[in-house]
C-alpha cells in the first residue's frame, strides 16, 4: 500500500525527505489521543501542513487512487508502530 499510494514520494522510514519520516510522525503522535482518526482522515482527504509549509495532498492528488477507510487505518497503524 505504501508504494501504491505513493507515500515514499515524500516520506521515508527514518530520515526527513520532502516530509517528516514515519519514525518522526510516530514519535510525535504515537501517544496522542485521537491521532489515528486524524491521520487516517489526512491520508484520505489531505490536510494542512503540520511540519513546515507543505500540506498533505489527498489520496486522489497523490495519484494512488482512492484510499479506503480500512486501508488508511492499516497505514496509520503501521506508521505509528515505527
Amino acid at each position: 500500500m505504501i508504494e501504491q499510494h505513493r507515500c515514499m514520494f515524500c516520506h521515508t522510514v527514518d530520515t526527513p525527505h520532502r516530509a517528516p519520516s514515519f519514525q518522526q510522525i510516530a514519535a510525535r503522535y504515537r501517544d496522542v489521543p485521537g491521532t489515528p482518526g486524524m491521520l487516517e482522515e489526512k491520508l484520505r482527504k489531505g490536510g494542512e501542513a503540520h511540519w513546515g509549509d507543505v500540506a498533505m495532498p489527498s489520496a486522489a492528488e497523490r495519484g494512488g487512487g482512492p484510499l479506503s477507510a480500512s486501508d488508511a487505518h492499516a497505514l496509520v497503524k503501521w506508521v505509528l508502530s515505527q
